[in-house]
């Protein structure tokens, strides 16, 4: 079976409000700040990255009221916005505090 598990600790730097899916499905969307040194080669590297991203269902609620600015550690997978774009977006399914 294929993998698509991503693991990041990121700050939410943007959030919207909650809506529903025409389905029905709670869904927040948002835009996650992350910041790191990495070693690659050898040398230290300084990585800074946003990355969009959005919680559905029952785990709506809760990232819906988590603090703006605070660290937190996100899992979930990627996947495109939508089927016709190159874009990814990063899916949450899980999160707690980093």
């Amino acid at each position: 079976m294929e993998q698509n598990h991503l693991q990041l600790v990121a700050t939410i730097a943007e959030r919207d409000v909650l809506r529903y899916t025409p389905a029905g499905v709670p869904i927040v969307s948002a835009v996650l700040m992350h910041s790191s040194h990495q070693e690659e080669a050898g040398i230290d590297r300084l990585v800074e990255f946003e990355v969009p991203a959005f919680a559905a269902g029952e785990i709506s609620g809760r990232f819906g009221s988590a603090e703006l600015g605070a660290s937190y550690r996100f899992t979930g997978f990627l996947a495109r916005k939508n089927r016709n774009s190159k874009a990814l977006v990063f899916h949450i399914i899980d999160f707690s505090a980093a």
